[in-house]
């Protein structure tokens, strides 16, 4: 077995789903896509994508010593359908990958455990990235055939549909590179379709400044209350263009039981989660990927869901932060008020 088959054989061992190879330089395109996004201001308040052009345009800068890439892909396809917390509206929609564990920490320490097998078989050297570096993983992956970008510019693959994690292992090693994935969305516009703020502005393209997990997770200060509406009680992130693609009916079944939902994060009732303080915050948040957008951007979020609710019982969870020391807490209280009266 040749060392790249071996690898892909070692990846599944660690629990991956898929395993691909490409070079560092194999996706020339993504610098120019890349700057007309940010030229354009789609990036939003995501400042670190103008800042770090360089290196996310070109993977080959990043690591100049690195001849191949490793692309792996981590199931976490959801146990229950997604969609349906939207229709409680008293309750919080949490966005399927935040449901338990930060897959940060989980996909991280199976990249190592595999980076170091690579080494201890071939030499070399390597660096693992985990969706916190400056690097194009979707791009990336579909050149190292773990699937294609969908019109929603999340990866599908006709073998796991699209709920899966990506980590990047880069190495100095010459691999096998991979055949890149074909792009299959076909006429379906079932993704575009179902994005509650039209974020889609044509096949392919995102426009981040109006997507609501960018919105509930990236953006600072108070949203355009033109779009609070269509947030609807989606408090953290957004899985509706995943949700509904046709592709999912091969999706894998998750094998990390870190990924399982916890039972408080399936549609939590949004008085409970009004009441936090930033103490309560943190521990009910421990190791979760939701801590990092701190208590007062959560309570904004829980507010506007509030407002969206249509139910009066949760005006007195509204009134209670009328007087925040946040000011956009306070301004998501009264405009929930607002909503309730």
């Amino acid at each position: 077995m040749g060392l790249t088959a071996a690898l892909r054989a070692q990846a599944l061992v660690e629990g991956f789903s898929a395993m691909g190879v490409t070079r560092p330089d194999a996706v020339p395109e993504i610098a120019g896509r890349l700057a007309a996004f940010v030229a354009e201001g789609r990036h939003g308040q995501m400042g670190w994508m103008a800042e770090r052009m360089a290196w996310r345009g070109d993977p080959a800068a990043l690591w100049p010593e690195a001849r191949s890439v490793v692309m792996l892909a981590e199931v976490y396809s959801p146990d229950d359908d997604p969609l349906a917390a939207i229709e409680r509206r008293e309750a919080g929609a949490i966005s399927v990958y935040a449901r338990n564990r930060d897959y940060h920490d989980v996909v991280k320490k199976r990249l190592k455990r595999l980076g170091r097998w690579l080494i201890e078989e071939a030499g070399g050297e390597i660096k693992v990235f985990v969706d916190t570096a400056p690097v194009m993983e979707k791009p990336l992956a579909a050149a190292a055939g773990l699937g294609w970008q969908g019109k929603h510019t999340n990866l599908l693959s006709r073998e796991l549909g699209n709920w899966f994690f990506l980590g990047a292992i880069f190495t100095t090693l010459e691999l096998e590179v991979d055949a890149p994935g074909r792009e299959s969305c076909g006429s379906c516009t079932a993704c575009l379709d179902a994005c509650p703020t039209k974020a889609f502005p044509a096949p392919f393209q995102l426009d981040a400044r109006r997507c609501i997990s960018y919105l509930t997770i990236e953006h600072h200060g108070p949203v355009d209350p033109e779009l609070r509406p269509l947030l609807g009680n989606r408090i953290y992130g957004c899985d509706d263009c995943l949700a509904v693609c046709p592709w999912n009916k091969f999706a894998a079944t998750a094998r990390e039981a870190k990924y399982a939902a916890r039972a408080d994060l399936v549609a939590p009732p949004l008085a409970e989660l009004a009441g936090l303080d930033d103490a309560a915050f943190r521990a009910k948040f421990s190791g979760s990927p939701i801590k990092r957008i701190g208590r007062d951007r959560f309570v904004r979020n829980v507010l506007y869901a509030i407002g969206n609710s249509g139910a009066p019982s949760l005006a007195g969870a509204a009134r209670a932060l009328e007087h925040d020391p946040d000011p956009t807490v306070r301004d998501a209280a009264v405009w929930a008020l607002s909503r309730l009266q």
